[in-house]
């Protein structure tokens, strides 16, 4: 439905500039901008996917990935369409790249989103599938009714929204899962078509100093950014930025959307990768898309033995205390909430 946007905008004339993303689109009277979903109609700036909910699923936690958030925790994910980035690789390009009417959807508010995360016993809510910080004015109604319910707010984002917007959506989110695709500016310019990564640098560094919980997701795709010494680059980067209690979720690439041509990410590479962040300081690193992998587990950073098992999205041995220290050593591990086996009920 149509939603006069809230976010930052600026007038002149009748030439609307929007200030949601680091784009800054600027929009004659009947225009849409880059994301599909913001438009100028009759001089005033308007969403155009508020509350168009096009996928919805109770997922685990781990899936969005977040690792060190309520683990093992079911969230309530939901997604719109459309996207301020044109990733050539995106897995969910059907809606990603779909503008209004191009993809089914069905109409919620605010308040249905919150009943049905109730009902489904979820104390959590995502937006996640297509990037959240578009759907600016959805997202924002959904997580402040979500926080008067005690609720948390999670974002699955590609970090490029500038800071004055999220200054207003941040007092609202718990945690953020930021996808730092690359440090490589050209990576951005060939494969996205934005310019410079450092927006999305400038956002996740903001999330951070403001008390959200971040995790960071680097895909790794062959031949584009699998070089180890970028690898080594960003884990520097998180370091001395976000903490080296920042968890990095190295993930595996498959063929996708234009890039079918593309082969996965060799095993070899997202396993040195993993070894060469954390020699640079990342007390937690992860290899995603890989099932069974011994990357999947939280190891403790004083001891070194798996205090959190997984197998994929599931857990499988818990090797914490009850104020999530190491059971063998006794050190402290970098982890938010408290997990029950019980998946009947959990605890916020």
């Amino acid at each position: 439905m149509l939603k006069e946007a809230i976010a930052p905008y600026t007038k002149k004339n009748s030439i609307i500039e929007c200030r949601l993303c680091p784009r800054y689109c600027k929009l004659r009277p009947g225009q849409i901008g880059a994301c599909r979903v913001r438009k100028n109609i009759d001089g005033k700036l308007y969403s155009l996917n508020y509350g168009m909910v096009t996928a919805m699923a109770v997922d685990p936690i781990e899936k969005k990935p977040l690792y060190h958030f309520w683990p093992g925790a079911p969230i309530f994910s939901i997604s719109t369409f459309g996207c301020n980035f044109y990733c050539q690789f995106c897995q969910n390009w059907q809606i990603s790249q779909a503008g209004l009417g191009e993809v089914p959807s069905r109409e919620y508010t605010p308040e249905q989103i919150v009943a049905l995360a109730k009902r489904y016993n979820t104390n959590l809510i995502a937006y996640t599938y297509n990037e959240p910080t578009i759907w600016f004015e959805f997202v924002l109604d959904t997580a402040k009714l979500a926080k008067k319910e005690g609720m948390l707010n999670v974002l699955v984002t590609n970090g490029y929204i500038t800071i004055e917007a999220l200054e207003m959506l941040a007092p609202y989110i718990d945690a953020a899962n930021v996808d730092i695709k690359s440090l490589n500016n050209d990576f951005y310019r060939k494969l996205i078509f934005v310019p410079s990564v450092q927006p999305v640098l400038d956002a996740t560094k903001y999330m951070k100093e403001h008390g959200i919980h971040v995790e960071t997701t680097n895909l790794k795709i062959t031949g584009y950014n699998d070089d180890i010494e970028e690898t080594r680059k960003l884990a520097r980067w998180i370091v001395e930025n976000l903490g080296d209690d920042t968890p990095l979720h190295i993930t595996r690439f498959h063929p996708d959307y234009k890039m079918l041509d593309v082969p996965s990410t060799p095993l070899k590479v997202l396993t040195k990768s993993r070894e060469v962040a954390m020699e640079e300081g990342l007390k937690y690193v992860f290899t995603g898309n890989v099932l069974g992998d011994p990357g999947e587990h939280t190891y403790c950073p004083s001891c070194g033995k798996p205090v959190i098992k997984r197998f994929g999205f599931d857990i499988t041995e818990w090797n914490l205390t009850d104020d999530n220290r190491c059971k063998f050593c006794g050190a402290k591990v970098d982890v938010i909430g408290k997990y029950t086996k019980s998946k009947s009920h959990w605890f916020l």
